[in-house]
């Protein structure tokens, strides 16, 4: 049936139909049913067809999946709306060519049998995609397939094998119904009875307790002050800001830890050396442990970050932000692309990158693992924290993107790096989505979106590792390479 219909609709519209397994939408089964389609479509192609239609799945899943970049291109880069929606275009365009020459990869050297290229190779290839798209011109790990399975069974490979093999996973039994569609009915109980031992497997694995508790709880409270992104930055409304941070923050002076949102201070701490003054008397004398986004640099250097503010026990320590967003906190090449910051209406978009070793804050009595903002998207960087972190921070920032799908998919991300590291996630956001997460990567208290509020618990800290935090991404991405090079050695022996 599948193959009487025309495959451009039909790899577009599936493309497009993936934006459902991903949150708010969560319907995880969708990431298996889709690419399955694909794959079928796939298996009776040609290398050309193969990429074109890899090309039409991409533009329909980074099209309805990341349009929400228009946004902060529109609104806060100074470019008009028709301008937002073509550079916006572009880099969907650009997106669209990963799935396209896996596509034709797969067809050109990979396709002798369809179950050597549906059970081995695509699986491993999709892999390979989705992992050089995390890093490449600095990555962009948005939509990685295994991000779909934060509510599925298939989670519970996440402590082992990280995000990336969940991805695997999803491609295996997609294959495996492909397999069975082109097999026109055969071995169709061999292959159910394999999705099932598959997804038992992965379900008895999220029973596992991979870390400790310590047995140390402690008080948390998260400060969203819903400041409107236009109005953040403005020198005038900067003292207005502070107070209402100060207000949200009143009756939580005396819990353990109180977290501001990513640059919740919009400026450099020695140009408000009052309010930082009483921000450290307030932490000392309540016992506090006190975290806020602030944009930070020395007085006569040239350089400055994008950081973290600690203070406790009458003392200041930080963190700079390692990872930083092209075009939105640094520009690459600057030399040849200087001119763009002339158009782009982007505050602080010049910063420089940390060079800490470990994204640790350090007090007598706790060690917190930190992020800010896009880097909690990338496991391979939050599990340098671990294992001396107790407790994952991140802060951010998503007013950039409106009320649209972007806090959704990102928070999504904040639940897998609980889920890969064992450890709650508290992620303090300026216009939401805070969440306080736990070492299960299920959400326990969230805030509402643009409402000014503080979330409060008692939440559990931990020790140990799991596999993923020792192992990291190595033995998905090593053994997609050998299934990748034994496919070609023995292709080329025969």
């Amino acid at each position: 049936m599948i193959s009487k219909l025309p495959s451009t609709g039909i790899c577009l519209l599936a493309g497009a139909l993936m934006t459902l397994a991903y949150a708010p939408y969560n319907i995880f089964f969708v990431a298996i049913v889709c690419p399955a389609i694909l794959l079928i479509i796939w298996s009776n192609s040609s290398p050309a067809k193969a990429f074109w239609n890899g090309y039409l799945f991409g533009l329909g899943m980074f099209g309805t999946g990341v349009y929400w970049l228009y946004i902060s291109i529109n609104l806060f880069g100074g470019i008009n709306f028709f301008g937002a929606i073509f550079f916006t275009f572009l880099f969907i365009a650009f997106m669209s060519l990963y799935p396209a020459i896996f596509g034709y990869v797969s067809r050109r050297w990979f396709a002798q049998n369809n179950a050597v290229y549906l059970l081995l190779a695509c699986p491993a290839l999709w892999v390979l995609t989705d992992w050089t798209r995390s890093w490449l011109f600095t990555g962009f790990p948005w939509l990685n397939l295994g991000y779909s399975q934060t509510d599925s069974v298939l989670s519970g490979i996440a402590p082992i094998f990280g995000v990336y093999g969940i991805t695997w996973l999803c491609v295996l039994i997609a294959s495996l119904l492909a397999y069975l569609y082109l097999l026109k009915g055969k071995h169709t109980l061999t292959i159910v009875f394999s999705i099932i031992i598959l997804s038992i497997t992965s379900w008895s694995l999220t029973q596992i307790n991979w870390t400790k508790n310590l047995e140390k709880n402690i008080s948390v409270a998260l400060v969203q002050a819903a400041i409107p992104q236009k109005l953040k930055w403005r020198p005038e409304l900067r003292q207005q800001s502070l107070e209402l941070y100060m207000q949200l923050s009143e009756p939580y002076w005396g819990n353990d830890l109180l977290i501001w949102p990513e640059t919740a201070i919009p400026a450099y701490h020695f140009t408000v050396p009052g309010f930082i003054e009483n921000l450290s008397t307030l932490s000392n004398k309540r016992g506090t442990i006190f975290l806020s986004g602030i944009p930070s640099k020395e007085k006569e250097a040239k350089d400055y970050f994008n950081s973290v503010m600690m203070l406790s026990n009458g003392e200041m320590s930080w963190y700079h932000k390692q990872h930083l967003v092209p075009f939105g906190e640094y520009l690459p090449l600057k030399p040849l692309f200087g001119v763009i910051l002339g158009f782009l209406q982007i505050p602080m978009s010049d910063f420089s990158a940390g060079r800490q070793e470990a994204p640790l804050l350090i007090t007598k009595d706790l060690t917190l693992g930190i992020s800010i903002c896009y880097e909690d998207t990338f496991g391979e960087e939050v599990i340098k924290a671990l294992p001396q972190a107790s407790v994952l921070v991140n802060v951010s920032n998503d007013a950039w993107f409106g009320d649209s799908l972007a806090p959704h998919q990102h928070l999504q991300m904040a639940r897998m790096r609980a889920l890969e590291s064992g450890r709650y996630m508290l992620r303090a956001t300026n216009t939401g989505i805070s969440a306080i997460i736990n070492q299960k990567g299920k959400v326990i208290s969230q805030s509402n979106q643009f409402e000014a509020t503080t979330l409060s618990s008692e939440i559990a800290t931990y020790e140990g590792s799991t596999p993923y935090s020792m192992w990291g991404n190595y033995p998905v991405i090593i053994s997609a390479f050998l299934i990748v090079f034994l496919i070609i050695f023995q292709t080329r022996k025969k």
